[in-house]
């Protein structure tokens, strides 16, 4: 059963379009879902939501940390309410993975994704359960930076809501912890979408790009 869900992203206005936040995307749609309101809780560092079920209270999470710190958010209240990593749900985004296109697993490696690593390093463990979220990828290594703190086109924005809404329709599945259901549901491959134009990809990044740590971001992914 999963207790937790946590959508990882970087706070503030400039960034909550861009790729890197599909995980707040996800939790957010996930509150209005289940009728719940995200607020802030100093104590976790994060936007914070109880919902109370039949099988205990499910905690939704926003870290408000930046992107790299996510593991201190997480930590925090998973310690405060002993909710072990295999009852944590972190929806992120995921390069790997077209647009639309989504998958679920517990546990692996954190593929340079920042956010991940923060988490796995602060509870001591990666047996987390992970619902990765298609963004796709730029082509290039050195641009990956720069293309997850971007708005996507149009086009990967409405594949992107797309996988969303089908990972949403297993959310009952998912927080029963109906894994293997939940998998065969959401698991289902999208059209490939078409490339961003360049000329398009540039005009969508933020004015500022330094996103995943206060002052001194040292990577976005």
């Amino acid at each position: 059963m999963i207790r937790m869900l946590v959508g990882l992203g970087n706070p503030g206005a400039e960034y909550h379009a861009t790729r890197h936040n599909a995980g707040f995307w996800f939790v957010e749609e996930a509150a209005r879902q289940l009728r719940a309101n995200l607020q802030p809780e100093r104590a976790y560092s994060g936007k914070v939501a109880r919902i109370n079920r039949a099988e205990g209270p499910l905690w939704l999470l926003e870290p408000m940390t930046y992107m790299n710190l996510s593991g201190k958010s997480v930590a925090a209240l998973a310690r405060f309410y002993k909710i072990a990593p295999e009852e944590i749900l972190v929806a992120h985004d995921e390069l790997d993975l077209q647009p639309g296109q989504v998958k679920l697993k517990l546990g692996g490696s954190s593929a340079g994704h920042n956010g991940l690593k923060d988490i796995e390093a602060q509870l001591g463990s990666g047996g987390f359960w992970r619902l990765r979220l298609g963004i796709g990828h730029p082509g290039v290594k050195a641009e990956v930076v720069d293309y997850v703190l971007r708005k996507p086109s149009p086009e990967h924005r409405e594949g992107i809501e797309k996988g969303m809404d089908l990972a949403l329709s297993a959310l009952d599945l998912l927080l029963a912890g109906h894994m293997e259901r939940a998998m065969m549901k959401v698991h289902a491959k999208p059209p490939r979408p078409k490339p961003e134009p360049p000329a398009l990809a540039t005009a969508q990044k933020p004015a500022s790009a330094a996103a995943d740590k206060p002052a001194s971001a040292a990577s976005a992914s």
